[in-house]
């Protein structure tokens, strides 16, 4: 892991309409600028921080994609959510003042540090500001809440389905094809993060590809079929 204090412009970032800034003019962007201390560079394996480490920043992922995992009851890694870039990071340690997972490189990733006593000021200040970080808090409330649905709920095969149609929709959203995109997790990392076990998601994967909803090639995946995928979350009961 290496930290660099090169400045880093939200104006010209490529992410910048997925993260805080959004819908903030020049003046108020350039007064993040300043918020924005350092970036920390990660390559693939590297923790960002770990169970226990003092927290006192969100995290901005600039480039690349992490995951975050809690230990198990019974001392199993859990794979608590999967992050790219325009995601924020680190709000589990914000109450307590130490992290509560674990936040782990799935590839070279860059990552822009906010600390978040500073940002809580600029938002008095800053209205639209204080607005988009409210809006980040719910966002997090609510996927947290979808996950406790889906684990809860939702038979093998709609897990894999939402899975697949949440990558989807996020990648639209960064400008990036919605069909076609590489899995950074592993098969034994999805079924962490869905509540199936690796046998259950690499059948899963095998008989969407047989039906014909998807194409896989190692970690390839190409969705062929997004209607179908859609009637698999209708098909309840």
């Amino acid at each position: 892991m290496s930290i660099s204090e090169l400045k880093i412009h939200c104006a010209t970032c490529s992410v910048r309409e997925l993260c805080l800034p959004v819908g903030l003019n020049s003046e108020e962007v350039a007064q993040i600028d300043v918020l924005v201390g350092a970036r920390v560079r990660l390559r693939k394996g590297d923790a960002l921080y770990r169970v226990g480490d003092p927290s006192a920043a969100l995290y901005a992922v600039r480039l690349g994609s992490l995951k975050t995992t809690v230990l198990a009851e019974d001392g199993r890694e859990q794979v608590a959510g999967y992050h790219m870039l325009g995601d924020i990071i680190g709000l589990d340690g914000i109450g307590s003042g130490h992290h509560g997972c674990q936040a782990q490189a799935l590839e070279d990733t860059e990552v822009c540090v906010l600390p978040f006593e500073r940002l809580e000021d600029l938002a008095r200040d800053l209205p639209p500001l204080q607005h988009n970080l409210h809006q980040f808090l719910s966002r997090e409330i609510t996927r947290d809440h979808n996950i406790m649905l889906l684990l809860g709920s939702m038979r093998a095969e709609e897990r894999l389905a939402v899975f697949l149609l949440n990558l989807s929709d996020r990648y639209r959203k960064r400008g990036y094809s919605s069909t076609e995109f590489v899995l950074r997790m592993t098969r034994e990392e999805i079924g962490s993060y869905v509540g199936l076990k690796l046998e259950t998601v690499s059948r899963l994967f095998s008989r969407f590809q047989e039906e014909g909803l998807i194409q896989v090639q190692g970690r390839a995946v190409k969705l062929l079929d997004l209607t179908a995928l859609k009637r698999i979350i209708g098909q309840r009961g």
